[in-house]
């Protein structure tokens, strides 16, 4: 996770100067490929990551290239124009293979303002957050004698809940600084922590405490025996967390060129090649005393990686990022029936003598190509990408809502959480747990953002067409239910409240659908159509891998 760039009453604030130019006098890398990104249906952020010598990062926007280089989270990369949060680069360079991760980023930043001409500036300015502080009286903590390993970890049920009982949330604190705490909380009650938390208790020293709350999305069920995270800590901590604006540290983007300068002659043949195969995999069939047969991978440092309850679909999918699985066609009949299970090793990348290896020893999208090797090799598999006619929505126009930006200048984007206003309809209808956000949006930029922002909803079908007609840039807020509330309220699931479906008799509830809200608050439908969408062909597959 990256470390956010947080302080209320910093000592120190950030010059305000910009840094650009000057850094190209900084650490360089050795050699450096640039280019846009290739298009094609599956482009995802993938890379940040160094090892043996090389440096990459795939459908990386400028905020994600700014992110990695400052080490700085997204929301806090400000300003520039709209194509920085849209137009896609993949940058692979070389650097002598021990070189610390602190001096590869001090290296993007000048690949950035070399190739990109890109200058920022340091400075501070007022952000939401959640703050922790002291309450009226006496904190209701222990002080920790410092005895036992410092964390918060949660407390398992004793006993079975009862027939409509919300299970509550038990954490149980030992040896905590409240940094720590603060970092802690964020992380484990996110639905009500929308913005960084900060400490401004000004307690020292570690402390022993248990904490009980009730999930956002359970308190309207749970009734007078929930409680929310805010009261929670009150109650029982005696102190408040409230949200406020706090000064915080940002990178203010000053200019930059969307055109990278060109690469140096033999760029893309000097760094060092991915790897691309396994140096040894095994495949096995699933033991079919398994239970249920479940699906389950695992990640090792050592670079060893365990699938375990995989059927063929399942492989591919996952090996060619093709979402929804129905959108692997073809096949034979044990595409879905035969399980199988994989070990395998990646390659150690060659360090320099004395150099350790920065993380697990290749980035998720070598493991993709690692994976696409071995289907290919054991299975004989063959296939290709085409588009073809499908299931899926279209965005079109009701009676609009839409308000006309605020801010031409703003960066167009979509995100979680309250707009300029601060208002969260979420406090008082927890059930309507999603909160969106855009700025300086235009609705066809909207219905493509869409399928990110509610995947529970869309992640079946292709990213959603815009039939709108609507011209021109929009601000406004969406708030709805995750498609998880569903069930929750006796509302079926999402197949149950898509367009036309009967929900008269849906049980009063702060439920509201995505659909719902998109008729409701902006006067906006998914309506299903055909639409045009990608999927991967078999062409041929074996029943079953060769031998290992």
């Amino acid at each position: 996770m990256l470390r956010p760039l947080i302080c209320i009453g910093c000592a120190a604030v950030f010059s305000g100067s910009v840094f650009g130019q000057a850094t190209e006098a900084g650490p360089k890398f050795e050699t450096a490929d640039v280019h846009v990104s290739a298009t094609g249906p599956y482009q995802y952020l993938r890379g940040g990551f160094y090892t043996g010598g090389r440096f990459e990062m795939h459908y990386a926007t400028m905020v994600a290239l700014i992110e990695n280089a400052w080490d700085v989270d997204p929301d806090k990369v400000l300003g520039g124009p709209a194509w920085v949060t849209k137009d896609m680069f993949d940058v692979i360079a070389k650097a002598p293979a021990n070189t610390p991760p602190e001096t590869t980023k001090l290296m993007l930043q000048t690949l950035l303002a070399d190739r990109f001409k890109l200058a920022v500036r340091q400075e501070t300015k007022p952000m939401p957050a959640f703050v922790l502080s002291l309450g009226k009286g006496k904190p209701k903590m222990k002080e920790s004698d410092g005895s036992g390993e410092p964390g918060c970890r949660p407390e398992p049920r004793t006993a079975p809940l009862e027939p409509g009982e919300i299970p509550q949330i038990h954490y149980s604190c030992r040896n905590v600084t409240m940094d720590t705490f603060v970092t802690l909380v964020h992380n484990y009650a996110g639905g009500y922590l929308t913005s960084p938390a900060v400490n401004s208790t000004g307690l020292s020293g570690s402390w022993d405490f248990d904490l009980t709350w009730t999930a956002r999305g359970g308190l309207v069920a749970a009734g007078s025996a929930g409680i929310s995270l805010f009261d929670a800590i009150d109650k029982q901590l005696g102190m408040k967390m409230e949200p406020k604006d706090v000064p915080t540290p940002v990178i203010q983007i000053v200019s930059v060129n969307e055109k990278p300068t060109d690469n140096p002659p033999g760029a893309a043949d000097k760094t060092p090649a991915p790897a691309t195969e396994f140096e040894v995999a095994t495949i096995k069939p699933t033991d079919p005393k398994a239970s249920g047969q479940a699906m389950n991978s695992t990640m090792l440092e050592s670079g060893r990686l365990s699938l375990n309850g995989m059927t063929l679909r399942n492989l591919i999918a996952v090996s060619w990022q093709v979402y929804p699985q129905d959108s692997v066609v073809g096949g034979p009949k044990s595409l879905d029936s035969a399980h199988w299970d994989i070990l395998a090793k990646a390659p150690t990348p060659v360090l320099a003598e004395g150099a350790k290896p920065i993380g697990i020893p290749f980035d998720y999208g070598s493991l993709m190509l690692m994976m696409q090797a071995l289907l290919k090799d054991r299975f004989k598999l063959q296939l290709h990408s085409e588009d073809r006619q499908m299931n899926g929505y279209a965005l079109v126009a009701d009676k609009p809502k839409l308000r006309k930006t605020a801010d031409p200048a703003a960066r167009p984007e979509c995100k979680e959480g309250p707009g300029p206003d601060g208002k969260d309809p979420r406090v008082t209808n927890p059930d309507a747990s999603r909160l969106v956000t855009c700025l300086n949006m235009t609705v066809g930029a909207f219905a493509a953002e869409l399928r990110n922002q509610a995947s529970g909803y869309l992640y079946q079908y292709p990213p959603v067409v815009d039939a709108t007609g609507i011209e021109g840039n929009y601000d406004f807020t969406i708030n709805f239910s995750g498609a998880g509330a569903l069930n929750r309220a006796g509302r079926g699931g999402v197949a149950a409240v898509a367009p036309g479906a009967d929900t008269a008799a849906a049980e009063p509830s702060g439920v509201i659908t995505l659909f719902e809200a998109l008729e409701k608050q902006l006067g906006l439908k998914l309506e299903s159509r055909k639409v045009t969408g990608t999927v991967m062909v078999i062409d041929h597959a074996e029943d079953a891998p060769i031998e290992n």
